[in-house]
């Protein structure tokens, strides 16, 4: 079985989104190594592994380095952890979901070179500085390019040319638990209805100042949020007696939620971050045939339009939600049949077998080669200026970077 080497930017056990559907899939026809950003640790630098799935393995590395996520200071203690990874002489496949681990890259022989952009990871709050240059060398020397959405699709094919794209998909089964309502998690049960929810990361994309004020405006409307605080400060999220606050909550609980809510939200902040976003849960909220009310974020209004409740102001936000509420039996059933031939025509699966095959019949470019020859030659940052198919006026690759310059999380 052939070895798939993947370098994420997210934790493993964070949130369950695009790079675990996937890997659990393509565990199927690979023995997958998952190498997550470093944990900082006083004691001797060493490398935590941890089966997690059949076929699955997660690399943790532990440094004494403060520094974060996939940066310069952390470079040579990684690529010695990672030395022994596979055994001389395999030629693994090599899959992305941040450029920053680009530098680790050396320390194989790649069959092929993946990269599986999932954001637009440079948009986000604390992106390092090098990473538009990173990207551009990884989009010159990878073999294929997966996209999370047709935004970013479009981003990227001008810049790969063997970009497809890959939008979110869902694991339909599972969220079609949500159809028993009583499935309903019991620690929503004191919360009173209608219930309008949101589950997913509650960071710089999360509209707060939207959530506030439609919790001023509809008082008998409960509010129940799902998921964990990243990158903000929770004093400034909004509270008030109808906004229910719940935590992260494992995969297998979502459904819980979901079978307790009368109208599913996608409260997007409408900036940089969410420009390319397409939103896992959109199609989860369908599989439990729920309505749902989305701020005009693209790659949920284009595709799903005609399902999603789409609003551009607070107002038409609050009023989609009462048309959404006040719909007959005959207006939901209509809803559920459209959402039903949505759902039915995607999967994890579909996706996962399109990829394999995907990677199954490219024939390698040996770009990947040629780059690493010549950075052993040379300063590998100077190989990335090189190697740049649209060079950008940023800092140089040279300049170091600071502490705060830490990758930033991402989630659907």
């Amino acid at each position: 079985m052939p070895t798939l080497i993947v370098f994420c930017h997210l934790r493993w056990d964070f949130v369950f989104q695009r790079p675990q559907h996937l890997m659990t899939r393509l565990a199927e026809h690979y023995r997958i190594l998952f190498v997550e950003e470093p944990v900082y640790d006083e004691g001797k630098a060493h490398l935590k592994k941890t089966a997690v799935a059949p076929n699955i393995t997660v690399c943790q590395p532990h440094t004494g380095i403060q520094a974060p996520g996939f940066h310069d200071d952390q470079i040579p203690t990684l690529q010695t952890l990672l030395a022994d990874l596979v055994p001389e002489g395999e030629r693994p496949v090599v899959w992305f979901y941040t450029p920053m681990a680009l530098p680790l890259l050396q320390g194989f022989d790649p069959a092929l070179v993946i990269y599986d952009c999932m954001d637009e990871l440079a948009a986000f709050k604390n992106a390092p500085k090098q990473l538009l240059q990173r990207e551009n060398a990884l989009l010159n020397i990878a073999d294929l390019c997966f996209t999370g959405g047709p935004s970013l699709y479009q981003s990227k094919r001008e810049r790969h040319a063997n970009a497809h794209c890959f939008s979110s998909s869902v694991d339909a089964k599972h969220f079609q638990k949500a159809l028993d309502r009583d499935y309903s998690h019991p620690e929503q049960a004191h919360v009173a209805r209608p219930r309008l929810g949101f589950y997913g990361v509650i960071d710089e994309r999360f509209d707060t100042d939207l959530v506030s004020q439609v919790a001023q405006a509809r008082p008998d409307w409960q509010i129940v949020l799902v998921g964990p605080v990243v990158k903000i400060d929770p004093a400034n999220l909004p509270r008030a007696h109808n906004i229910h606050y719940m935590g992260q909550r494992t995969y297998e609980q979502l459904p819980q939620f979901l079978a307790g809510w009368d109208v599913c939200l996608l409260p997007f902040a409408l900036n940089e971050s969410t420009k390319f976003i397409s939103p896992t849960k959109v199609l989860e909220y369908m599989a439990a045939e729920l309505p749902s009310v989305s701020t005009p974020i693209t790659d949920v209004k284009v595709p799903y339009g005609d399902v999603v409740a789409i609003a551009d102001t607070p107002e038409k936000f609050i009023a989609a939600c009462e048309r959404m509420l006040a719909m007959n039996d005959e207006q939901q059933a209509a809803l559920k049949e459209r959402m039903r031939a949505i759902v039915a025509n995607t999967s994890w699966d579909k996706t996962a077998a399109s990829m394999h095959h995907l990677i199954q019949t490219t024939a390698p470019s040996n770009k990947a080669q040629r780059f690493l020859a010549q950075a052993e030659q040379q300063d590998f940052d100077d190989v990335v200026n090189a190697e740049n198919v649209n060079p950008l006026p940023i800092a140089a690759l040279t300049a170091r970077m600071t502490p705060k310059d830490g990758m930033a999380k991402a989630a659907g």
